[in-house]
């Protein structure tokens, strides 16, 4: 008897590709898409007619609500304590890798899988499956998805993590005269509109512009800001103020309402503290070396983990770091191995 498996279908070619490698791979496929925001069911409806196209059964999920409140909410809760958050991550943990999970035990599937570039592979070191990086690096998705569940490695398949451009899967998808064949990639976050994730704090969740003051490290009164959510450590356009030395968004105090800047020296640290970190495996030591990647688009830089408690570490990099940013995630690696990761809370 073939395995089932319910593959999260965004409506793109990544997903649609998926359902024809893991149909050729004898598995049966259940196609299932996820509303998550808005009324738009464009994205429903092109996965709808690949999974009518290749023969296999389709489905949808609600989730609107829950991705409110798992996702909306904690992207403003994050916004009001001065942390910049990465929505995607938390996404990938409730919604394709945890509703998504739930609805394919209903259905009896052995399996959940995405369009993600990633691997899941066995590693005999350590007798488990294991999280690695897509063989792709460019398209390399690893990162955000640090925060699965462990007990899910078992369960979860990648189907693109082995390609190595983008053009290949398009290729796949044209050969089998799949619509969304040349269907440009998403890049902006779903519920912000435009991409001004400022306009959505400010009209969905009622944030009101509060003026302040712009200080240098000394406390010396700079200039004014207009809202500290409308502001991200590391920036330099938009604060202004004139200086003789280019200034940067290094820190915030929220009591004082004060935004604090300073030299691009000073945005180099050398240290952070992340919380609510998520282990993928069980070996990882306090006083280990690991490399630690703590953006999306950044390079991975060696590190020492320094293990607080399970949930919390401390982390000292051998090189001082620019612009980290509480509330992004600090995703630690070893080798091609995710080991875990969590958010950051202060640098």
């Amino acid at each position: 008897m073939n395995k089932r498996i319910l593959l999260g279908m965004s409506g793109g070619v990544d997903s649609a590709v998926s359902a024809i490698l893991l149909k050729k791979q004898g598995y049966d496929v259940i196609g299932v898409n996820m509303l998550l925001w808005g009324e738009d069911t464009s994205n429903a409806s092109d996965a709808s007619k690949v999974c009518k196209k290749l023969g296999i059964p389709f489905t949808f999920l609600d989730l609107r609500n829950k991705f409110k409140e798992a996702v909306i909410q904690d992207f403003i809760v994050e916004y009001k304590v001065c942390h910049t958050p990465n929505p995607c991550i938390m996404c990938n943990k409730f919604m394709k890798f945890g509703a998504m999970y739930t609805r394919a035990k209903e259905l009896k599937c052995d399996y959940i899988a995405t369009g993600h570039y990633a691997n899941i592979e066995f590693d005999e070191k350590r007798n488990a499956n294991v999280l690695k990086k897509a063989k792709n690096l460019k398209k390399d998705q690893s990162y955000v998805l640090y925060n699965i569940r462990k007990e899910l490695l078992d369960h979860i398949i990648f189907p693109l993590g082995k390609f190595e451009s983008k053009e290949e899967i398009r290729e796949i998808a044209t050969k089998y005269g799949l619509e969304v064949a040349n269907k440009p990639d998403s890049e902006d976050i779903c519920f912000i509109e435009n991409g001004d994730y400022k306009e959505f704090l400010e009209t969905k969740a009622k944030f009101k512009p509060k003026e302040g003051n712009i200080v240098d490290k000394k406390g010396n009164v700079l200039g004014k800001h207009t809202g500290l959510y409308k502001y991200t450590i590391g920036q330099r356009k938009g604060l202004g103020i004139s200086n003789s030395e280019p200034l940067f968004v290094i820190d915030y105090n929220k009591l004082k309402n004060e935004l604090i800047v300073g030299e691009e020296k000073d945005l180099y640290k050398e240290s952070l503290q992340a919380a609510n970190i998520n282990w993928l495996v069980d070996d990882v030591k306090s006083g280990m070396k690991v490399k630690a990647k703590i953006r999306y688009a950044a390079e991975e830089k060696t590190a020492k983990l320094i293990l607080i408690s399970r949930g919390y570490a401390r982390v000292i990099f051998d090189e001082p770091q620019r612009a980290i940013t509480p509330g992004q995630s600090v995703v630690f690696y070893d080798g091609d191995t995710v080991l875990g990761g969590g958010k950051i809370l202060s640098h």
